[in-house]
């Protein structure tokens, strides 16, 4: 059943669950709970980037993702644990259909942001009531705090030990094609690939097949084409590819929940459709960087600024190296295959156009960047598959990633997307 078809099914289905409990009175029912605005979901959603934001200036994209996942499935819970349940839940089953779902919302948000950052809780604690302002005062909101409270400290406890602290001990091998280390004796979360999964049953489920072999011509045609446009003093790449390498750039986790934000505001989303999207948004991206690495420390590849200086190791006779190359943008300190940013912007492309049905291979909307040449300028995009593949594009531009890293990437990323849509927080009609 499409979005489409389950929203104008809703005011139905509401008033069927009203009819199902004479005990308890919900807080609005019919056409007052179908118009409920998603301002609380995209506001909460900005809050807790800005978390991140004040936490470290947003250094670490992979706990990002966890965050940011803990937060908007313990929205979706509380919405669903309120007046009326719409689709499954993911960790908490109880129910309040006194409970208002805006206050439930905002205060499943708080609890979680609160937990992992005590030090802003002032500040979230103000921003949590201007949240609960535009809820009438009364037991429907009384109760949806109490119950966004307990939904809160369900997800937290949910994933409590879910071995995000892991830190497993990495030596780079060295044999040509290894990893090698991009700064000095750094490697990015070494254990994430450990970590349990939110969606998918495993992290190898969609891992990708080995990239080429070193010595082959797939190999030569992606390592000539990183080396002439992804340096630094590149003379072949074109205005275009530069402005849009630096725009893709910044974490694809927080881009893409931007892609989110602007289009559940742009297309006008109800407060419980809003609410599922973000979830199965982010339980895309969090399993894409879980997945991302399990692929790249099971083939342990290395970087193109590794490759291209090193060229006279790899047995192929169509590379050729260049010991002072560098890309355009800093390489990050993981290994290149497969492109996990690609992973990411192709996962949250495809539960973005499953989420919108028929319309949603042709939604366009436009957002800013925070790496852009402009922070402030707009950049369009004609469908969400297009910005998938531009993000994937990008990374080559960049010179961070070899072309079949990318191709395999959009790949993974969109069984990924697909998987977890289509098994998670179902309509329970």
């Amino acid at each position: 059943m499409t979005l489409t078809l389950r929203l104008a099914l809703l005011p139905a289905l509401i008033a069927l669950a009203a009819c199902e409990s004479q005990a308890e009175e919900p807080v609005a029912t019919g056409d007052a709970l179908y118009s409920l605005p998603n301002d609380v979901i995209v506001e909460w959603n900005e809050h807790t980037i800005a978390a991140l934001v004040a936490h470290d200036e947003y250094a670490d994209p992979l706990v990002a993702t966890r965050v940011l996942t803990l937060v908007h499935l313990a929205m979706h819970d509380a919405v669903n644990a309120s007046t009326f349940r719409v689709y499954r839940s993911y960790a908490f089953h109880d129910r309040d259909r006194t409970a208002h779902p805006i206050a439930a919302a905002a205060a499943a948000a708080h609890r979680v942001l609160t937990e992992l950052y005590p030090d802003q809780a002032s500040d979230l604690s103000a921003k949590l009531d201007q949240s609960l302002a535009s809820v009438p005062d009364g037991r429907g909101r009384k109760r949806g705090v109490a119950l966004g409270e307990r939904v809160g400290a369900a997800l937290l406890e949910a994933r409590k030990n879910d071995g995000t602290d892991a830190n497993d001990p990495y030596t780079p091998g060295t044999k040509p094609g290894d990893y090698q280390f991009t700064m000095p004796d750094v490697i990015a979360h070494p254990g994430w690939q450990k970590v349990t999964p939110w969606g998918l049953a495993s992290a190898a489920q969609f891992r990708p097949g080995p990239q080429p072999a070193l010595d082959s011509a797939q190999y030569a045609a992606a390592f000539n084409e990183v080396k002439r446009k992804g340096g630094v003093d590149s003379t072949a790449r074109t205005a275009e590819e530069t402005e849009y390498a630096k725009f893709w750039y910044e974490f694809s986790d927080r881009g893409w929940n931007r892609v989110t934000n602007v289009v559940a505001r742009q297309e006008g989303l109800g407060l419980y459709a809003t609410a599922r999207l973000f979830a199965l948004v982010n339980i895309a991206l969090a399993d894409s960087c879980i997945a991302g690495w399990e692929a790249k420390f099971h083939y342990d590849f290395w970087r193109p600024v590794t490759a291209i200086r090193a060229a006279d190791t790899d047995g192929n006779p169509d590379t050729e190296k260049a010991s002072e190359w560098t890309s355009f943008l800093m390489t990050p300190p993981v290994q290149d295959y497969p492109s996990t940013h690609s992973v990411l912007g192709a996962a949250a492309a495809e539960v973005l156009e499953l989420a919108f049905g028929r319309r949603g291979d042709s939604i366009g909307f436009s957002m800013t960047s925070t790496s852009a040449s402009d922070p402030n300028a707009e950049r369009s995009l004609e469908s969400f598959a297009q910005a998938a593949r531009e993000n994937a594009d990008s990374r080559v531009m960049a010179g961070l990633h070899f072309r079949f890293s990318c191709d395999a990437g959009l790949e993974q990323g969109k069984r990924i997307g697909k998987y977890v849509y289509h098994n998670h927080l179902q309509s329970i009609r």
